[in-house]
């Protein structure tokens, strides 16, 4: 991939990557920060990147990656004191995505990684199953089950919110 090539894949793929990640993990400024990070390290890789091959697949997932991997730090006691007192002025979630968040966060790691996948990233279940190594089955099953889940935790015991 050219220099030209990449910084038009970056700019028509951050804010999406962004938005599926903090989807994922729940916190604005990792999601930021992971696909950033992720950004950086296939600006390193540019030339073995093809845009045939789902650029776009490769930095999710290491963007992904990087927010678990903070994830699992912060969780054995090495949080920043900074990413406490994060300021998130000018931010104003509406309170269906607040809900939605919330529900999404009671749902067990796989199920809510394939529902983000599938509904906001608007990917097929063989996509999702390559992009996650794992067989096409098991994320119908992920999927099935995360949204039976979410209907359950949003009240819509038929699941007509979720499609």
């Amino acid at each position: 991939m050219t220099e030209e090539a990449f910084d038009a894949f970056y700019a028509a793929s951050f804010s999406k990557v962004v938005s599926q990640i903090y989807a994922m993990c729940g916190n604005l400024a990792e999601a930021q920060d992971c696909t950033q990070e992720a950004f950086v390290r296939a600006w390193d890789k540019r030339r073995q990147l093809d845009e045939s091959e789902a650029p776009e697949a490769w930095v999710r997932t290491v963007a992904y990656r990087l927010a678990v991997s903070r994830w699992r730090r912060t969780r054995r006691g090495f949080r920043q004191a900074d990413r406490a007192l994060e300021d998130r002025e000018g931010e104003q979630p509406s309170p269906t995505r607040v809900a939605l968040q919330r529900a999404l966060a009671q749902l067990p790691e796989e199920q809510r990684r394939v529902i983000v996948l599938h509904h906001l990233c608007d990917m097929g279940v063989n996509d999702i199953a390559a992009e996650i190594g794992a067989p096409a089955g098991t994320v119908k099953a992920r999927l099935s089950r995360g949204r039976a889940a979410l209907a359950k935790i949003l009240g819509d015991p038929e699941g007509t919110r979720l499609g």
